[in-house]
C-alpha cells in the first residue's frame, strides 16, 4: 500500500468516525490533507462524511490544479487560505457541529477568543479561536477572511455555520476540531450557571508549558 493510498483510507476512516458520532450530518462538512508530493486530497462536493470513497477523493497537484477524482467541495477557498497562510498546515477540517454552531449564535461571545477556557485541552489543541461573521456557504469571502488573519490562527468559527481547523496532519486536525466541539458543548451545558473557568494565570501556565500559539 502506498503512502497516498494509506492517506486516502485514513481520511475516509476519520470522516466516518465523526459522522457516526453526530459531529456533522447529511452531506455537510469537508476535509483535506497534503499528499507526500505536495498536492492535496479533498472531499468531493455534496458528499457525506459517512460514505466517502477513497478512490473518488478530489486530487490536486502541487500547483493547485485539479487532476483526478470528483469535483471538490465548494469550500476550497477556506482550505486554500489555511494552506497558503500557515506553512505548518498539513490538513484542514470543516464541520457543522451542533454545539459550536449554537455557541456562535450567543450574543455575548468574544469574537477574538471564541472558546471559554473551561479546560486546558481546547487551549492546547487550538490556541485562540477567532469567531468570523456569517458568510453564505461557498462564498470566497470566507477564504479572504481567513487570509486576513495572516496565519495567526489555526482555528476559526464561522458564525451560524461551523468550525474550521488546520493541523499538522489529518489526525491532528480531526482531534483538534473534536476538542473545539467538546469545549463548545461544555460552554453551552454550563451557560448561565457561572462555571469556574481557568484563571488567567492558569491559562498562561498552560500556554507557556506547552508552547502554544497564543496570538492576541
Amino acid at each position: 500500500m502506498t503512502e497516498e493510498t494509506r492517506l486516502r483510507e485514513q481520511i475516509c476512516t476519520l470522516a466516518k468516525s465523526m459522522f457516526d458520532r453526530g459531529l456533522t450530518g447529511g452531506s455537510t462538512g469537508n476535509i483535506s490533507s497534503r499528499t507526500p508530493d505536495g498536492g492535496l486530497l479533498v472531499s468531493p462536493t455534496g458528499t457525506s462524511f459517512g460514505r466517502l470513497d477513497p478512490a473518488r477523493l478530489s486530487r490536486f497537484d502541487a500547483e493547485g490544479r485539479h487532476v483526478d477524482g470528483d469535483r471538490p467541495t465548494k469550500e476550497m477557498p477556506l482550505h486554500s487560505a489555511f494552506y497558503d497562510t500557515r506553512s505548518q498546515a498539513g490538513a484542514v477540517v470543516h464541520l457543522h457541529s451542533c454545539h459550536a454552531v449554537a455557541l456562535s449564535m450567543m450574543p455575548d461571545v468574544d469574537a477574538e477568543d471564541f472558546l471559554p477556557p473551561l479546560t486546558p485541552y481546547g487551549i492546547m489543541q487550538l490556541g485562540r479561536v477567532r469567531l468570523l461573521p456569517f458568510f453564505r456557504p461557498g462564498d470566497p469571502a470566507m477564504g479572504e477572511a481567513v487570509r486576513g488573519l495572516a496565519g495567526k490562527r489555526s482555528a476559526v468559527m464561522l458564525a451560524n455555520h461551523g468550525p474550521v481547523v488546520a493541523g499538522k496532519d489529518v489526525e491532528a486536525a480531526c482531534n483538534a476540531i473534536e476538542e473545539l466541539e467538546a469545549t463548545a458543548r461544555l460552554a453551552m451545558l454550563t451557560r448561565g450557571l457561572s462555571p469556574r473557568a481557568l484563571s488567567e494565570a492558569q491559562v498562561q501556565d498552560v500556554v507557556t508549558h506547552f508552547n502554544i500559539e497564543w496570538d492576541t
